[in-house]
């Protein structure tokens, strides 16, 4: 559907398929969840030791260096009867389905010997899949939608999405899984892959068909062909200094969000600090509907006033809400908190999480609408239409972040005595666990969101700018289908 706006013919999208274009990346979300635990299946199932495990999920980025760029590469060349983007959402998920499973499954039936290299070399081929996949979401918002007042309902069904998938699954593995098997065993990983693969299955068809009518000629770039080599993106990536700000943006917000959510850190909070581990997901499931309330209100305030505005603002007001939560945590017996009964204690740390939660969600969820925006700023610029390698480079940014917390917490961790297994429920509280803890929870994600607000400093497209940069896509179409008439 087509409208106008100052001149501008918008390729507008209808509100289903915002929202279930969205479920593409919760399908890959899934499987983060889900390899968030896979450190429990490493060193306790297939007996791989810590610091191993730590580092194979870091130094496995040197091949998504190699692969990322590439795969965004094939993204921008392909020109199929079944899209540009579609071939990688479907095979990207089949790959992470095939993957998951040959690890979970096989690993640990493996000689000891071999063990270890056997894990390296089927978590390659799963990286692959993993950028097929969010690269499509990163790089598809393009032609989904270049209304930059629809752009943001994208982070609205993404958060409330997301919100619903890691409230609802810490719920599920902390009150169900985990106690059905008796903590994370095979039996755990066995049934959350099943589940896993399932729901991941069922929304990548879910997106296809959200864009299917969407990923076509006419929607890829303003129309001009501007040959893009490979060697041309260094050059991209240095002037296109939108994309360099979002990197580090978007970079430290992800380490903020997986640090706290990280299955050992979570351990640490709830059960050590707190002695009782199934309040990660009941404390989060009560909170679930305030995040999202707020989530409404900060996507309302970017269709207004611009997707940067929105961003900065939850960002500063994430800082507040967290050092809200630092100088409470230090104030009060945190086991205390409980649910059984209920008393003064739990509901301020509830109304505290609640509203950090709901600013978290808006400014981890709306740079995805903003990796379209510096897709849009190249094609303004140079012509490129190349929204495969700007999604590759977010998709790379995920995936190293995500392994350097890994890593980080591992290392940190193995420094104060935890070298052969991570702490469990059963752990006894310690002050250097109890300050481990804190810094995991509150101090890494501090770092990162003054880190963010820094490079927002240097970002100029908001929603002025970007109307701008519509307009100007808009006359340089209408010039080229004139001068293809005249021909």
């Amino acid at each position: 559907m087509e409208q106008k706006k100052s001149e501008i013919v918008y390729n507008s999208a209808k509100t289903w398929q915002v929202g279930f274009f969205a479920l593409n990346n919760t399908a890959t979300n899934l499987y983060m969840f889900l390899f968030m635990f896979i450190a429990y299946y490493a060193t306790g199932v297939a007996g791989l030791l810590v610091v191993a495990v730590s580092s194979i999920l870091t130094f496995s980025r040197i091949w998504d260096g190699i692969t990322d760029p590439l795969i965004g590469f094939f993204i921008d060349k392909t020109r199929s009867k079944f899209g540009k983007f579609r071939p990688f959402m479907l095979c990207g998920n089949i790959i992470l389905a095939g993957t998951t499973a040959i690890i979970l499954f096989t690993t640990h039936l493996m000689p000891e010997s071999i063990r270890l290299v056997y894990f390296i070399v089927i978590y390659m081929v799963y990286i692959i899949g993993y950028t097929f996949q969010t690269a499509s979401t990163k790089a598809a918002q393009t032609v989904l939608t270049n209304d930059p007042k629809q752009r943001p309902m994208f982070t609205l069904f993404d958060a409330i999405y997301n919100t619903i998938m890691f409230v609802g699954g810490q719920v599920l593995i902390a009150s169900v899984l985990v106690p059905k098997h008796q903590g994370f065993t095979m039996g755990f990983f066995t049934e959350t892959f099943l589940i896993v693969m399932t729901a991941s299955g069922i929304f990548t068809i879910l997106a296809l068909i959200s864009i299917w009518k969407k990923d076509v000629e006419e929607n890829w770039g303003s129309g001009e062909v501007v040959r893009t080599r490979f060697r041309d993106y260094i050059p991209v990536i240095k002037k296109n200094r939108p994309l360099q700000m979002l990197i580090i943006s978007a970079s430290t917000d992800k380490l903020a969000a997986l640090t706290m959510r990280n299955s050992v850190v979570l351990v640490i909070i709830y059960g050590v600090m707190m002695g009782n581990y199934d309040l990660s997901g009941k404390l989060q499931l009560i909170t679930a509907i305030p995040t999202i309330l707020i989530t409404f209100w900060g996507i309302g305030y970017a269709k207004k006033l611009g997707i940067k505005k929105a961003y900065v603002i939850a960002t500063k007001l994430s800082l507040l809400f967290i050092a809200l939560l630092f100088v409470f945590m230090n104030a009060i017996d945190l086991t205390s908190i409980s649910l059984t009964p209920i008393n003064g204690q739990t509901v301020i740390f509830l109304i505290i999480w609640a509203l950090l939660a709901g600013v978290m969600n808006i400014g981890g969820n709306i740079v995805i609408p903003m990796i379209a925006d510096c897709a849009d700023y190249e094609v303004h610029q140079s012509g490129r239409f190349i929204p495969g390698m700007m999604g590759t480079i977010f998709s790379f940014v995920d995936k190293m972040v995500s392994s350097v917390s890994t890593a980080l917490i591992g290392f940190l961790l193995a420094s104060i005595g935890f070298k052969e297994a991570f702490p469990t429920v059963d752990t006894p509280r310690s002050p250097e666990l109890y300050g481990m803890g804190l810094f995991f929870f509150i101090g890494i994600p501090v770092i990162a969101w003054v880190a963010s607000l820094i490079a927002m400093k240097f970002y100029e497209l908001d929603g002025v700018k970007m109307n701008e940069i519509q307009q100007a896509i808009h006359d340089r179409k209408q010039k080229l289908e004139i001068e293809i008439e005249q021909a």
